[in-house]
Formats: C-alpha cells, structure tokens, sequence
C-alpha cells in the first residue's frame, strides 16, 4: 500500500528548506514532494491545477508566499494574487480530492493595538497590504476547504535564508553600533520548530485527531526587536553596541503593528505541540550558523 503524499511549496524558503532537513525522520509513514516556482508557480494558477491532476497529494503544506511587506504597499496585485487568489484554488483543489491544507499565514493581520496576545478567533484588522492579502488567503482557504488548517506564526528565522537572527550578526560583525526599534513587541519563532510542529499535526491528523481552522505558532515568549537584538549579540559573543529607538526613527513604506504577540495554546492543546522558550531556540540556530 503506498503512503500518503505530501507536497510543500516553497521548498527554497527558510520553511521549506527546514522541511526538508527533517522530513527523512517521517519516511516511514510519508511520501513527501517538494516544490518550487518552476512546479507551483503561485502567480500562475494553471500549474497548481496540472500539479494537483499529476500527484493528488494527501496533505499540501503552502510554504509559498509574497513576504515583501514593504513592496506589497505597491506591488497589490502580485501580493494579492499569490497570496490570497492561488490559496483559494488551491484549497479548492484540495477538496476535490479530499486532501487536507496547511497554509501559513502572519502575525500581521492584527492592528497591534491590543495590550495582550491575540488570540486565533480575535478580530483581525491588518495595518497593512501584506497582512491584508494574508487575510484574505486565510479566508479564501477555510471557503474553498473545510479541510484548512491555517497556523499564523511571526518573526521567523532561520540558519537558511534572509532573516533578521541574520542580518543582525552581520551588521554586528561589520559595525561599532546600530540602532534597533524598541516599541514593537511579538514573539520570535525558529522555522525548524514551526516546521516540526507542521508534521507533528500531520501525524496527529492521520491517526484521527481532525481538528482544523485557525491557529497560531510561536516560540514562548515576548520581547521587542531590541530584546531580541541583544540576545543575538550576547549569544554570539560580540560586543557591538545596540542602541534602542522609537519605531518613528526607521519609517517604512508599510506600517508594523507594536504589538504582535499572539496566543498560542490552542496548537499545543489540540495537537499535544510542544512550545519552545525563544532564547532556546535562537541559541540552537546561532550555534549551528558558527558550526557551518
């Protein structure tokens, strides 16, 4: 009997890439098949069709997505197609052949206005085109699938790809000094803990558990993108010095929300996930890019 199938997207994101790091220890019970743009290409709705006709997947895990928040004020309708039209046919094709969707979605379909974590069935209210066109996949995919499992995650890095975890050691390295904004809150999330997290609920979901809708991931813990810089730092060993400033000093085409702190108990309730301490986690990441 064969096992079933489960295709990702974005397999040269940092959540593909962390996928296909770990996918070898779920072999046993998984096919799996990644993909990138030259098979699924988001901004072409015909190849995600021909691909679904070609390998009639039993999970599909969208990893795939439009993240320039900033270009995403002028660039609309690239966006909002890949981020919101192709999740919709793709959640459509999902259900003619009853396979079940894990789509990712952002912190950022909430205003920032709240003093507490958001919680998944809090009113969202995106402050920007990115967070908008998010919203919308979330929307297009529970009307298109029943089957949807949607996990907003935030602040997500990684030892492959751009990322902030990054970017920050290299700007450490080259300079005395940098400025870090102290006024926007959230919670950090490794993609190697997202990701195990993802199959962990595909594990859980083939045994019985079917459980869907709307839920958030992170790692434990809020903190300011100055916190976070200064953990990188100490963590690493430089001596680089981090100075905080107010978001107004780095204006940006698309306005952040401060506080982007989401709940996330109702993932590990509902799929026994384990939630990782953020510090933890940064450490194991910054370990492995000295190691590499």
């Amino acid at each position: 009997m064969s096992k079933p199938l489960i295709a990702v997207t974005g397999k040269n994101g940092q959540l593909g890439w962390e996928l296909q790091q770990l996918h070898a220890s779920y072999s046993t019970a998984f096919d799996f098949i990644f993909t990138d743009r030259e098979e699924i290409d988001l901004y072409r709705p015909e190849t995600i069709l021909s691909f679904f006709q070609k390998y009639q997947p039993q999970y599909f895990i969208n990893c795939a997505a439009y993240t320039a928040v900033d270009k995403a004020e002028t660039e609309q309708e690239k966006a909002l197609k890949i981020n919101a039209e192709a999740v919709g046919i793709i959640a459509a094709a999902c259900t003619k052949i009853n396979c079940t969707l894990i789509t990712i979605s952002t912190d950022y379909v909430f205003d920032g206005n709240g003093k507490k974590p958001y919680a998944a069935d809090e009113k969202t209210n995106p402050l920007n085109y990115y967070g908008y066109s998010k919203w919308l996949g979330e929307k297009l995919a529970l009307e298109n699938c029943p089957q949807s499992i949607i996990i907003r995650t935030s602040w997500v890095y990684s030892v492959h790809g751009n990322n902030f975890v990054k970017t920050m050691l290299r700007l450490m390295k080259e300079r005395n000094e940098i400025k870090v904004v102290n006024d926007q809150t959230g919670s950090p999330t490794a993609a190697a803990d997202l990701v195990a997290a993802i199959l962990q609920i595909i594990e859980q979901l083939s045994r019985g558990n079917k459980k869907y809708g709307i839920y958030q991931y992170s790692n434990k813990g809020i903190i300011s993108w100055y916190d976070f810089a200064v953990a990188i730092r100490s963590i690493s060993g430089l001596t680089c010095n981090v100075l905080p400033v107010p978001s107004t000093e780095y204006p940006t085409p698309a306005k952040r929300p401060f506080n982007s702190a989401m709940d996330t108990h109702k993932i590990a309730q509902d799929f026994y996930v384990e939630l990782i301490d953020w510090q933890t986690s940064v450490e194991t990441c910054i370990k492995k890019l000295a190691a590499a």
